[in-house]
């Protein structure tokens, strides 16, 4: 039995076998290929519980915690009044006008200080910040400055300006100037010098560079300088109010301190609490909407 090896003959035509058609449908576990899982990053699954109920339990289980031992006479009421009274008390501060004229006066306070120490912290960042001579000037004596407790100061506000509001404003203003000057100062020294040069590169003047990249760049360490700087006029609103008031939340708490009422000391505190809470969500808000182009990490 013998075995050819002529080539094939270019005039005669083999059709080989045609490929069997695969249904469009068809599932991959019909021709033996392993079933595809998509991953879902953990980051994005949603959780079962709530994020606002999460938020909103812990300062429930304080509550609750509070209402036991004010309960059981572990904490009595000269000491620290129980959830229920400082409840009430707060309706019949409300109820009578004292509470929300209290609360009017020391926000125009808030307002009045805060207004000016972001005109003058703001202001001498950028001197510091863009100038060089504007740092040698300024920058040495607002870090002298900001070490001393602008609490110490208030003998001094007293002696020039008298026990009216301008004592009371001026130490607001001034808690509220140094954050804002330390944050948007270093957010100007912050701003990458690439992006300086790009700027440059493209034909912008200083004002162009400092409108359209310095700025920008230095506008997420002024919002945490306006956040920070919230809190500490709050602060300073607490000991601003003793200086001699006869009307705000500060005066409210000296009249209760006076007569031993510990119920409107709280009521008062939760207050504060609550009005700095609120400011803060109006910056986080405002962040939000001025930083949109910056991603940040939002936690897992």
């Amino acid at each position: 039995m013998s075995i050819s090896h002529a080539p094939p003959d270019p005039d005669v035509v083999t059709e080989s076998p045609a490929p069997e058609a695969v249904p469009a449908d068809s599932d991959a576990d019909s021709v033996g290929d392993p079933e595809l899982v998509r991953l879902v990053p953990s980051s994005t699954r949603r959780t079962r519980v709530p994020r606002w109920l999460r938020r909103t339990s812990g300062p429930v289980l304080l509550l609750i915690l509070w209402q036991l031992l004010s309960g059981t006479g572990v904490l009595t009421p000269d000491v620290l009044a129980s959830p229920g009274t400082i409840a009430r008390v707060a309706g019949d501060l409300f109820s009578d006008g004292s509470l929300p004229n209290a609360m009017g006066v020391s926000l125009q306070r808030v307002a009045i200080g805060l207004l000016f120490g972001v005109v003058v912290g703001t202001g001498l960042a950028l001197v510091s910040g863009l100038f060089r001579v504007g740092e040698d000037l300024v920058d040495a004596s607002v870090q002298m400055l900001r070490t001393v407790p602008f609490v110490g100061l208030i003998p001094l506000f007293i002696i020039w300006f008298g026990i009216g509001e301008a004592p009371k404003i001026a130490i607001i203003t001034l808690g509220v100037s140094f954050p804002l000057y330390l944050n948007v100062y270093a957010g100007i020294r912050g701003v990458d010098a690439q992006l300086i040069e790009a700027g440059e590169s493209l034909g912008l003047s200083r004002w162009g560079l400092v409108r359209h990249v310095v700025l920008p760049g230095a506008l997420p360490g002024a919002m945490t300088g306006l956040r920070y700087s919230l809190g500490i006029s709050w602060l300073a609103l607490v000991f601003a109010e003793q200086i001699n008031a006869d009307a705000g939340i500060g005066f409210l708490m000296v009249q209760a301190r006076d007569f031993l009422r510990t119920d409107v000391i709280v009521v008062c505190l939760i207050v504060y609490a609550f009005l700095g809470l609120l400011a803060d969500f109006v910056v986080r808000t405002l962040e939000r909407l001025l930083l949109q182009w910056r991603p940040t990490f939002t936690g897992r």
